[in-house]
């Protein structure tokens, strides 16, 4: 079964974002999941500050600056992973090294028919 793990936290203090002070413990977690062949893709993803935000209301387009909601947490991230079940997924999450400052949301996905 396919799970997106949703990254959440602040931005670390003093970055705008773009500085990682876990990149080379991420790029070995990156690695190593790799190679089990259960990360199939991921990225870091840049500041609130550069989103849109597009919606329909009542017939109208409205697209807006940011995102959709104000909350202190963001998504700073995503990996997709393959895995068995729930328990495998959980494993490879908590073995992320953002789970020293942020939060894993793992997210089931449905199959594409």
């Amino acid at each position: 079964m396919r799970y997106l793990l949703l990254i959440c936290g602040s931005p670390y203090p003093g970055t705008d974002g773009c500085d990682d002070p876990l990149d080379e413990k991420t790029q070995a977690w990156v690695d190593e999941m790799t190679a089990r062949g259960v990360r199939l893709s991921g990225s870091r993803l840049r500041s609130t500050a550069t989103a849109t935000t597009v919606r329909h209301r009542e017939g109208e387009l409205l697209v807006s600056d940011g995102p959709f909601a104000e909350t202190k947490e963001q998504i700073l991230g995503y990996d997709l992973i393959e895995c068995a079940d729930l328990d495998e997924a959980i494993e490879v999450a908590s073995k992320h090294p953002v789970t020293k400052f942020a939060t894993i949301e793992i997210r089931p996905i449905w199959p594409t028919p």
